[in-house]
């Protein structure tokens, strides 16, 4: 069932949304980077449709160190790369502490700036081993001073990748996508990146004007073809 855990992390609680299969498993384990939406009905829905499939998944509140309350624009301006690491982490940590965790099958995914977590997770933490990005914006900027771009972490990513793009989005525009491709193969990445005509930014929420059905259920679908051949879930 659905549930809200609490972790601490820097000294702060961080609220993690919880979902998993019934049957007691083992079950792979799904780190889940939200949008600047947080964990809005969007991601909820996601975190429980990736249990119903067979998943733990697992979404932490990057904005908890932020006062309550506060426009999510204004929390996302805020966030800290080596902060969103430490959050993944935890949560991560915590994926794979759980008794009905399969160990060594834990990936991520996120939309938006959670595409880009995800990406910045699967680069700082090898317990990952399946990385999905949904047209994650960004990655060619670093968030805190000090902190290099996700973009420049490329070569350490240690799992397979999967990305989703809408050809009308700006960030990550077309161009963008390319060159993140490029990086992904010069450093011999697994990876597979899928381009949507008709689609832009966050064309897979729901609870926005972007979104796009067919894109949206297209994505999805082999999202989950993709953690099946790389977690593969139990039966």
């Amino acid at each position: 069932m659905a549930h809200t855990e609490h972790l601490t992390v820097g000294g702060s609680s961080m609220e993690v949304y919880v979902d998993a299969p019934a049957a007691p498993g083992p079950h792979p384990g799904v780190v889940v980077t939200h949008h600047r939406g947080a964990l809005d009905d969007f991601t909820r829905k996601f975190v429980e449709g990736l249990a119903a499939d067979g998943y733990i998944a697992a979404a932490p509140l990057f904005y908890h160190r932020r006062p309550a309350g506060e426009d999510t624009s204004r929390s996302m301006g805020a966030l800290n790369d080596a902060e969103l690491i430490a959050d993944i982490d935890a949560t991560a940590d915590y994926v794979q502490g759980r008794a009905d965790h399969r160990a060594g099958a834990l990936g991520i995914v996120g939309h938006c700036m959670g595409g880009r977590s995800a990406f910045l997770g699967a680069s700082t933490n090898r317990a990952f081993t399946a990385c999905g990005i949904f047209y994650g914006g960004n990655i060619f900027k670093p968030w805190g001073e000090g902190n290099p771009a996700p973009i420049e972490r490329v070569g350490a990513i240690g799992c397979k990748v999967i990305g989703f793009f809408g050809n009308e989005d700006e960030n990550p525009s077309p161009d963008d996508v390319a060159k993140i491709d490029a990086a992904m193969t010069e450093h011999g990445i697994d990876h597979v990146f899928h381009a949507y005509d008709g689609a832009g930014h966050a064309f897979q929420n729901f609870l926005g004007p972007n979104f796009r059905e067919e894109q949206s259920r297209d994505a999805q679908a082999r999202l989950l073809d993709f953690f099946r051949r790389t977690l593969a879930p139990s039966a």
